[in-house]
């Protein structure tokens, strides 16, 4: 048990015995939860890491923990880890988030993570059934290590379910790794159609057959050996890094039409095998922004306005993000700050936990809050919010005036009709709801008066399926 809060006594014993933790097993990386009190374990380490253990060169990361209190106390947690109690198991599920976030995060169900504002006025039964579909997908496309994965993984692969993937543990623990692909036809309830579906996306490393490391079904094995051959190499060249890479170098001097022709496959079918021939073992998450680990200490007073950051997204919305830089309160990049494009809604561009780079933009200690901005120091900003590019006004919609109508905007906004008093077409004005004073509302701008006579005419010849009410 640590105290990283309270007496100067407790933290000063907290820090030696994580000290002593770290030099015992030689960490590298500590993975901190945000959740309670994630902002104060994050300055505990970061003052020990830019102290007693600077020289080691550690590094901390912020991890997601939703669901790991669900994962806790579930059944497959008390099944792993029977001797431990549910907060050693969440320190456990969010330390594995960061090793293999997909392999931890398919053992929760995919509502418990928090996966929308939303997501609680859709049907339990639809929304169980398009998660269960993304997270199939996800598993899919990475691909999945028969020898390591575990059943809750095991399960999302196309064609299996949880009775395979229980006979697949089991076939492991009795006879041991898998040697080859084609072993899986042992496993009880692994019949051909299953084998079929589902063998591409189960990987065996340091197998018999480098092919079964890759994404190459079985069934084109004798395609991906013909390849080989025309480059002069052989399927044992597939375990050295250095060699498929020199077969990287020889496939570009191949003429991919002619020998998919000559083999009689189909030339999308030859590029992916062509693909995993250059790169064998590949995972599609490597592509993808590493974790943003942190060093030291970041504090207010050390920001200045035009300061380059990096910074994790921690919440999107309407109006902009909120980044996590590392101080205790997040900043707001607004969203006339994300681009220098026009940007009509900030999940177009970003997603939670993307890492992104920004500058300081204003600071305002008194309040401790800090306005980012992603646009380079030197470059224009980008368009004010609501503002649209010319020609993207929708037919019927209304210019957004001032709460106050006939007010003076600054000088450095531009002027935007207001709502007129009185409507020429549809009856009575709306004095009073959103006018300047109620009881009446001072006169409108001649430009008001003609765009809405404009919109009037547009919208009578549209027909009335068209027109918007003013209720």
């Amino acid at each position: 048990m640590l105290h990283i809060v309270g007496k100067s006594e407790k933290r000063e014993e907290a820090a030696a015995k994580l000290a002593a933790l770290v030099e015992k097993h030689d960490v590298q990386v500590i993975a901190i939860g945000n959740g309670a009190a994630g902002r104060e374990a994050e300055g505990f380490v970061a003052e020990l890491v830019a102290g007693p253990l600077a020289e080691r060169g550690l590094e901390y990361v912020i991890v997601n923990e939703a669901g790991a209190s669900v994962y806790s106390t579930s059944p497959l947690a008390r099944e792993e880890f029977p001797q431990h109690d549910a907060s050693i198991r969440s320190a456990i599920s969010i330390g594995r988030r960061l090793q293999d976030p997909l392999s931890e995060l398919v053992k929760i169900e995919p509502a418990n993570i928090g996966v929308g504002l939303y997501q609680h006025d859709v049907r339990a039964k639809h929304l169980h059934a398009s998660l269960d579909g993304v997270v199939e997908s996800c598993v899919n496309y990475v691909g999945v290590d028969v020898n390591t994965a575990s059943p809750a993984l095991l399960r999302y692969v196309s064609g299996l379910n949880q009775a395979i993937a229980r006979g697949i543990l089991e076939w492991r623990a009795a006879k041991g790794a898998f040697a080859n692909r084609q072993q899986l036809l042992d496993v009880p309830g692994f019949g051909e159609a299953t084998y079929v579906q589902a063998a591409g996306f189960l990987k065996i490393g340091g197998g018999s057959n480098p092919l079964d490391a890759t994404w190459i079904h079985p069934e084109s094995y004798a395609v991906a050996e013909r390849v080989l051959e025309r480059l002069g190499a052989s399927v044992e060249d597939l375990s050295g890094r250095e060699r498929a890479e020199k077969l990287a170098q020889e496939v570009g001097k191949l003429d991919l039409d002619a020998l998919a022709a000559e083999f009689e496959v189909g030339r999308l079918l030859l590029d992916d095998i062509v693909e995993q021939l250059t790169r064998p073992g590949r995972d599609p998450r490597e592509d993808l922004p590493r974790p943003f680990f942190k060093k030291g200490v970041l504090k207010l007073e050390d920001l200045e306005v035009g300061m380059e950051l990096m910074g994790a997204v921690l919440n999107v919305v309407d109006f902009g993000v909120f980044v996590d830089i590392g101080l205790h309160d997040s900043g707001l990049v607004h969203i006339s700050q994300l681009s220098r494009r026009f940007v009509r809604d900030p999940h177009d561009l970003l997603n939670v936990g993307q890492v992104v780079k920004v500058w300081v933009l204003e600071l305002d200690k008194t309040r401790r809050r800090v306005a980012l901005t992603m646009i380079p120091p030197g470059q224009p900003s980008g368009p004010r919010q609501g503002d649209r590019p010319q020609g993207d006004r929708r037919q019927g919609d209304r210019p957004q005036g001032d709460r106050e109508q006939g007010s003076r905007r600054p000088a450095d906004r531009r002027e935007r009709p207001g709502r007129p008093a009185d409507r020429d077409q549809g009856g009575a004005g709306r004095s009073g709801r959103r006018g300047g004073r109620r009881g009446g509302s001072p006169a409108q701008p001649a430009v008001a008066r003609a765009w809405w006579s404009r919109n009037a005419a547009r919208t009578e010849a549209s027909g009335p399926a068209h027109h918007r009410s003013d209720a």
